[in-house]
């Protein structure tokens, strides 16, 4: 069940961004959907470690690369950065750790926020729901 639903978000996201002309994949959503379908219950699947996790980790990826430049030392204090927001925030998601690196090495405009990372994470929970309730699966197990 676990890999079906893994083949139908990936497959979601991918037709999204391959047929539509609408940029919804993303790297670290590969990790995402494995850990929302094989460990639904756990925190770091839940929507709001999903969403939150990823959107923070893209933004500070993308602060600490138009304010620091790119180098060693910034995309470390980006990855520590990403860290403790997802932490004080309560929405860790360890997939989303790499998402300042994913910001460095492609090193998009501030669009990149929003189209892939935050529409993406939200049909990435979206499909997840969906799939969940109709194999008669508990998902998500809290949304805030």
């Amino acid at each position: 069940m676990a890999c079906a639903g893994v083949f139908v978000v990936i497959g979601v996201l991918a037709f999204s961004s391959f047929n539509l002309g609408v940029l919804l994949a993303l790297g670290s959503f590969g990790s995402t959907a494995v850990m929302v379908f094989t460990f639904p219950e756990i925190h770091f699947a839940q929507p709001r470690s999903v969403i939150g996790g990823h959107f923070i980790c893209t933004a500070v990826g993308l602060a600490a690369l138009a304010l620091l430049g790119p180098s060693w030392w910034s995309l470390a204090s980006a990855a520590a950065a990403s860290t403790a927001l997802m932490m004080l925030t309560h929405t860790m998601h360890p997939p989303a750790g790499s998402n300042p690196i994913i910001v460095f090495l492609v090193a998009p405009k501030w669009g990149f926020l929003f189209f892939p990372t935050l529409a993406g994470a939200v049909v990435l929970v979206l499909v997840a729901v969906a799939y969940h309730r109709a194999c008669r699966l508990p998902y998500p197990a809290y949304w805030y």
